[in-house]
């Protein structure tokens, strides 16, 4: 990045901070903070080891020194400004989950378009709230957009502050169903004397593999006979002779599979399961970060601060608003919107960006400045001089 535009990018995030406030964790006094200036080259510094007390007047700090990027620690300390980790006497953690674009299944950065690739992160984040919701009853849950290219999602039950790395990757394993024992959705239960096999169906992974089971089923009845045999036989493990014992089960006993029961059908039914419980597990989990997760001191981003690789908002969202929070409008700062400037670009580019879609070419250009500085943060344009 070239002095012009490092110096105009830092003369712009200090107008942002001058008129908006960043939104501190709870706790601000017991988190270690840092910051990343606008150095000068193509290295970054990292400034850390800070406590509050030590920035001072936040409002203050912030439009005096315009980070290019912002953070809090995750964890609580005795003393969070001490120089060394082994000084700040740690005290808990929040459980904390980064989904990154970068990471997720399916997805070649070099050949996905930004908005696809925010796309794709926000279905990630949707099937993670369901695990922390519906599966570990969380309740202090904070969702933040992390102005680039993913979301963050703090936990801050007491239940899991003192959790050391180690349960924190059980539940990276759990989420990321690493390992997960297909047999162990199953379990035995006593009816009149007997003893049969059930799917865990109240909840978990053992819910979903049994939600995927019904639906397959009901497929099945709705195909003729061959069809439905060709079907079965596309599953490891499921020869013609353990297609023609799960359609007969079906057949005789179709309430069996809403019950969760793979008795019915004998071995058949149980492949049946495993393979469904692989293809669920392929399909639901939620790619986080796990070592964002396990570290218990990580430092993370802090909401309402500018993403010095994009200039866009670290943006919290209100958990009923999730479904609707649009990234590409809703976190461009409204400080960097109703101007043109010229920025050079050395390829064409092409910005998606506050509802607009622009193409900008090779050489110099106007652009909305929200576009520009997107550019620029990027290290897609550079900053040319105002005629």
């Amino acid at each position: 990045m070239d002095d012009r535009t490092r110096e105009y990018l830092r003369g712009r995030f200090r107008d942002y901070y001058r008129r908006v406030s960043p939104s501190p964790p709870p706790d601000a006094h017991l988190r270690e903070w840092g910051h990343i200036p606008w150095t000068p080259g193509t290295g970054t510094t990292m400034v850390r080891h800070r406590s509050v007390y030590d920035l001072g007047d936040l409002d203050t700090f912030f439009a005096d020194t315009a980070p290019r990027h912002a953070y809090f620690s995750a964890a609580r300390y005795d003393d969070p400004g001490a120089s060394t980790m082994g000084k700040k006497g740690w005290r808990s953690a929040d459980l904390v989950f980064d989904l990154d674009a970068d990471h997720l299944p399916g997805v070649d950065p070099e050949t996905t378009s930004y908005r696809e690739m925010l796309a794709a992160c926000k279905d990630a984040l949707e099937r993670l709230l369901a695990f922390l919701e519906d599966d570990f009853a969380f309740d202090d849950l904070t969702v933040v957009f992390s102005g680039g290219r993913g979301y963050h999602v703090h936990v801050r039950d007491e239940a899991v502050r003192e959790l050391n790395s180690e349960a924190r990757r059980e539940v990276v394993d759990y989420v990321r169903a690493i390992d997960l024992d297909a047999e162990g959705l199953i379990r035995t239960v006593s009816d009149r004397g007997t003893t049969k096999r059930v799917l865990r169906t109240e909840g978990g992974w053992g819910a979903r593999v049994h939600e995927a089971l019904v639906a397959y089923a009901d497929d099945l009845r709705e195909m003729d006979e061959e069809a439905a045999r060709s079907r079965l036989m596309e599953l490891d493990g499921i020869g013609e002779g353990r297609a023609e014992t799960i359609l007969g089960a079906f057949e005789r006993n179709p309430d069996a599979v809403r019950a969760g029961n793979v008795e019915a059908g004998g071995p058949g039914v149980r492949r049946l399961v495993s393979a469904l419980a692989a293809r669920v597990t392929a399909t639901e989990t939620a790619p986080i970060d796990e070592p964002v997760t396990t570290d218990t001191r990580r430092l993370i981003r802090l909401p309402r601060t500018l993403h010095g690789g994009s200039g866009l908002v670290v943006t919290p969202i209100d958990r009923d608003e999730v479904e609707a929070f649009d990234p590409l409008c809703d976190a461009v700062p409204d400080r960097f919107v109703g101007r043109d400037i010229r920025i050079a670009c050395e390829t064409d580019r092409t910005v998606e960006l506050n509802g607009t879609r622009l193409s900008v070419a090779p050489g110099e250009t106007a652009v909305p400045e929200f576009a520009g500085i997107f550019l620029m943060a990027r290290g897609e344009a550079r900053k040319a001089p105002e005629r």
